[in-house]
């Protein structure tokens, strides 16, 4: 499991450490793609295949399954970790993520998200805020 946040620096290459405690739950090769709210979402392989799975059950004729579909796989990478404990963030994934000098590594439950610092002290910002009624809501669905 994935837990916790790191803030490192995003080299002038576009490469961003990961965390010596992720690189091992992330394994030799993994994959980075488009998340929401214009962060990166990066899977180990076994939690990529299950997504995988989830997504060819939408039907396709269902034009936001095609959509989501779509913008999934067109940002995906498959990566892997130089000796540095580095990986490398190409350029139409540095833009999604709003990537520029310092990024936040977090680590959520089965992937890990890359997050501009920028953005991801505002959206913590908002989040803290909304995190009693979030609480609530989920107490609501049985959790």
């Amino acid at each position: 499991m994935f837990m916790g946040e790191h803030i490192h620096s995003i080299d002038d290459k576009g490469r961003i450490t990961i965390p010596s405690k992720f690189r091992e739950e992330l394994g030799v090769k993994f994959w980075m793609t488009k998340g929401l709210d214009n962060c990166l979402f990066v899977f180990p392989r076994p939690e990529w295949l299950k997504f995988e799975e989830k997504l060819k059950t939408l039907p396709i004729s269902r034009p936001q399954a095609r959509e989501f579909v779509r913008f999934f796989y067109a940002g995906a990478a498959e990566c892997d970790i130089d000796k540095q404990g580095r990986i490398l963030v190409s350029a139409p994934l540095k833009n999604h993520a709003r990537l520029e000098k310092d990024a936040v590594v977090v680590g959520v439950m089965n992937r890990v998200e890359i997050w501009s610092q920028a953005l991801w002290e505002s959206y913590s910002l908002q989040a803290e805020k909304n995190y009693s009624e979030a609480a609530q809501a989920l107490v609501d669905l049985g959790i």
